[in-house]
């Protein structure tokens, strides 16, 4: 049996030091790999941590209207600091933590509401998409969101509430051309045609408002240059 003998590394106190021993010290530098993955985790967890218990808490208070543009930004800043898959492992710890502690009702409320639209405009900001099409994709995103949590209400409550609501669309449409004098009565596909419109510009503005926010967030963070700004909004910050 031959056996490998490796050359001695000595340190500055004369100690011998196995070479192994050293590359686990350069790992926990803080530009090693070790630290930078510690790091990433632990961030994420926070993140993660204060967006449950952020959304949890406004739950139980009846606040959640007032703090509901906040519950995405951890995931974006999680898709900007550490890449597209730290944002997506932050919503999902996300939701495991309000699975725990509210039920699956609140996480699948969570998930639609505001966990895909902040992945989506966290990925598409750290890919440095235009505004355009990062507003674009973030309304559509929120919008099916917003369908989804109208049909897992409807099963809950067993009744139909987006057939209620484009009922009373196209009762407050008929009433309203009835008004000008005019004998017409609306076809339904003119009436989802109006619904899924109102609720685009609806989900738009919510989702412009948020770019603003958060772009202001960034910004105040020092952290402009990794942001990807229009030129009027950056001429004003």
């Amino acid at each position: 049996m031959v056996s490998r003998t490796e050359a001695p590394i000595w340190s500055n106190e004369g100690e011998e030091k196995p070479a192994d021993v050293l590359m686990g010290f350069e790992d926990l530098a803080p530009e090693g790999e070790v630290y930078q993955k510690t790091l990433r985790l632990v961030e994420c967890s926070m993140f993660a941590a204060v967006s449950g218990l952020a959304y949890f808490l406004s739950n139980s208070l009846a606040i959640e209207n007032y703090f509901g543009c906040f519950f995405a930004l951890p995931i974006v800043i999680s898709s900007m600091r550490w890449g597209i898959a730290a944002g997506r492992k932050t919503m999902v710890a996300t939701i495991m933590l309000l699975f725990v502690l509210s039920g699956p009702l609140k996480a699948l409320t969570y998930l639609l509401m505001h966990g895909l639209h902040g992945f989506t405009m966290g990925a598409l900001w750290r890919l440095r998409a235009s505004w355009g099409l990062s507003i674009v994709l973030c309304s559509f995103v929120r919008a099916m969101g917003a369908l989804g949590y109208v049909l897992v209400s409807s099963f809950l409550i067993r009744e139909n509430i987006l057939a209620v609501i484009t009922i009373n669309i196209h009762g407050y449409l008929t009433y309203f051309l009835t008004s000008l004098g005019l004998n017409a009565i609306p076809s339904m596909n003119l009436i989802y045609a109006l619904f899924g419109t109102l609720l685009l510009l609806n989900c738009g503005f919510f989702v412009f408002l948020l770019h603003l926010l958060y772009a202001v967030f960034f910004t105040r963070l020092g952290q402009k240059s990794s942001l990807r700004l229009p030129r009027w909004l950056e001429q004003a910050i």
